[in-house]
């Protein structure tokens, strides 16, 4: 079993399930312990509800980066079914930063695209930390272009704090690759669907979400800019992250609200760390109907709504 890890604001959380523990490693027939285990876990459901009823911007930006929290490959066995991961962008290398490859849900053939962090410092230096580099993102274009020659609908999760800005990057044209994504997939003829499931950062997390439906967890992020790079181009000063969280409007309740983002995928309480596979059977269930429906419709109309829908973004004056 994972050691459950916890979060600042989740101490008094921390306390009662320390509790818990102790008395779950005592014989209950030598001493009657239940009405004790009963009245703990009734309170830690309150205590954790009162907690996450009153979320800050900056603490649900603290739980998208939770180090429990699931990545795209925890749903892939969870969500799909047969994947078969496919590497390279036949330009440079392979980018393990982002997953791709043949899938199914309930029994449709699909490609699924989705960044990838890693859980202990090897792997995460080998994902670079969930940062994808052009190669990357070649590689999720040759994906998609493949699922729109064989006609199957493209499903992306979105985790990752940005492109990488390095150097290397830079020079293998970062930008250009982010852009070219957003083009292709502006008129990819085939279904998208993108959940976010973390962090959304930057064109990083735009180079695979610009979909015909866009979704976000509960208590995930969607931003221009992390928290942190705001504070510090605004303010000088990336300790002010937290007051730059509350006024970027990057939380799924706020985009939601503003039109940004389709729908709210909500998550078990707690996060979705706390019961990944209740998460993974909301997230199956909540694609499988979206699927369905885009299915349904026409290329043309798909094109169409699609086009207006990015057309749609913000508004200006002249």
């Amino acid at each position: 079993m994972i050691e459950n890890k916890f979060l600042d604001f989740e101490k008094p959380i921390a306390e009662i399930e320390a509790r818990l523990d102790e008395l779950n490693y005592i014989d209950d027939s030598e001493e009657n312990i239940s009405q004790e285990i009963t009245k703990l876990e009734k309170q830690n459901f309150d205590v954790t509800n009162k907690i996450y009823s009153n979320l800050t911007d900056w603490q649900i930006t603290q739980v998208s980066r939770h180090p429990m929290r699931p990545y795209s490959n925890d749903y892939l066995s969870l969500v799909f079914d047969d994947f078969i991961e496919l590497h390279g962008d036949r330009m440079f290398s392979d980018d393990a930063a982002i997953i791709g490859g043949l899938c199914r849900l309930d029994g449709r053939s699909l490609m699924f695209i989705g960044h990838q962090k890693g859980r202990d410092t090897k792997e995460r230096v080998r994902r670079n930390y969930g940062m994808p580099r052009p190669e990357g993102y070649r590689k999720s274009l040759r994906l998609m272009k493949l699922a729109e020659k064989f006609d199957l609908p493209v499903i992306t999760f979105i985790d990752t704090p940005g492109a990488y800005p390095g150097l290397g990057a830079e020079e293998r044209g970062q930008s250009e690759a982010i852009a070219k994504n957003l083009l292709e997939m502006s008129s990819l003829s085939t279904p998208i669907i993108s959940v976010v499931i973390g962090e959304g950062g930057s064109g990083g997390a735009l180079a695979i979400g610009v979909a015909d439906k866009l979704m976000m967890l509960e208590y995930s992020i969607y931003s221009v800019i992390s928290p942190e790079g705001c504070a510090s181009i605004l303010w000088k000063n990336s300790d002010l992250a937290e007051k730059a969280a509350g006024s970027m409007h990057i939380t799924s309740n706020k985009l939601e609200k503003i039109g940004l983002i389709d729908e709210i995928i909500r998550e078990p309480l707690g996060g979705a760390h706390r019961d990944i596979k209740k998460m993974s059977h909301d997230l199956r269930d909540t694609l499988i109907r979206s699927l369905s429906e885009l299915m349904k419709t026409s290329k043309d109309q798909l094109l169409a709504e699609r086009g207006k829908k990015i057309a749609g973004y913000g508004e200006f004056t002249q």
